[in-house]
């Protein structure tokens, strides 16, 4: 066997691999992203051309080139298909693995029946040859024009298909916030509570910011009720509790491949002196907090444009979380 003429399916095994070790320790690298669009968008399609016509007879270099296109964009889907009914999902190692397994099995395949073939059909990259392909020389002007006009198209579509897959958009800007039971999961919260009763839960947070943050929480006790001749809340008593703090922290990278991991959570001790049906806001802001005026007489800002707060938080205008709380005496 003359591995030379296996060139081509030697190059699609060795840059499978290459692109295997890439995407294990250099993720970020922009080799990867050109190197992922062949891999997904010829290569499989590639070897199973190769594999099930390996004669030169059987098609030319232009039929070829188009198979291995149509095939992969048919192969890969199916693939993603099969994955999507196993324990691993549709997730970037099951998918790169399945790929590359399947470009080994064929392109060995393909080589094998090269081997074997009668006129075995070899790659070769010349101007003359593609003259030849595009019988150039008893082609007409308007063919000619045509036939030129195509590959532009053809050079185009792939050049655009390339820059939006290794430009992606951006990831949309987004901070996780969540309260937790104090058996750190969302059950169990302490919502009947007796007058000066202590209770904990966890208040989190995660940065997807795209850049560093400085998140200020605040925690509010109110009381209100909804009006539903007006259609509106009223809110008869506001107070700040203690506890309120601030924390900055770096923009992480969502990833669906692992496990969920918290960036930043604290333990906040509640407890309420009075009896009722009470609501536990937790209000963040980023970077910079709302200013609140001197502290009433009472202590109950309900009387000052501070619940205002508390009304956008409802209609979803501040980002926030709320834990309903009925005191007992």
């Amino acid at each position: 066997m003359k591995w030379k003429e296996h060139w081509d399916l030697l190059t699609v095994i060795a840059l499978s691999l290459l692109l295997c070790l890439i995407t294990l320790y250099s993720p970020e690298n922009m080799v990867r992203k050109a190197l992922g669009l062949v891999f997904v968008l010829f290569f499989p399609g590639y070897t199973l051309i190769t594999a099930l016509f390996p004669e030169k007879k059987e098609l030319n270099n232009l039929e070829r080139l188009a198979l291995s296109l149509g095939l992969s964009i048919a192969v890969v889907p199916l693939i993603g298909l099969g994955l999507n009914y196993t324990p691993w999902g549709i997730k970037l190692t099951p998918t790169l693995t399945s790929l590359t397994i399947f470009n080994l099995i064929f392109a060995i395949i393909a080589i094998h029946r090269r081997s074997t073939a009668f006129e075995p059909w070899i790659p070769e990259i010349s101007i003359n040859k593609l003259k030849k392909e595009l019988e150039w020389e008893n082609s007409s002007k308007l063919d000619k024009t045509l036939t030129i006009i195509l590959i532009i198209t053809i050079i185009t579509s792939i050049g655009t298909l390339s820059y939006v897959i290794t430009h992606p958009k951006p990831e949309e800007a987004f901070t996780e916030f969540y309260i937790l039971g104090p058996n750190g999961k969302a059950s169990n919260y302490p919502t009947n509570l007796t007058v000066g009763q202590n209770a904990t839960i966890i208040i989190g947070i995660v940065n997807h910011e795209h850049k560093n943050v400085t998140y200020y929480i605040q925690i509010w006790l109110v009381n209100l009720t909804w009006n539903n001749t007006t259609n509106t809340t009223i809110i008869h008593e506001m107070y700040p509790m203690p506890g309120w703090f601030n924390v900055t922290l770096k923009s992480i990278p969502v990833n669906s491949e692992n496990n969920w991991t918290p960036e930043f959570e604290k333990n906040y001790t509640l407890s309420i002196n009075k009896p009722g049906e009470w609501q536990v806001w937790f209000l963040l802001f980023k970077n910079k907090p709302p200013k609140i005026p001197p502290t009433p007489p009472d202590g109950n800002y309900a009387k000052t444009n501070t619940k205002n707060l508390i009304l956008k938080a409802i209609n979803g205008s501040i980002q926030s979380l709320k834990l309903n709380v009925k005191v007992k005496p």
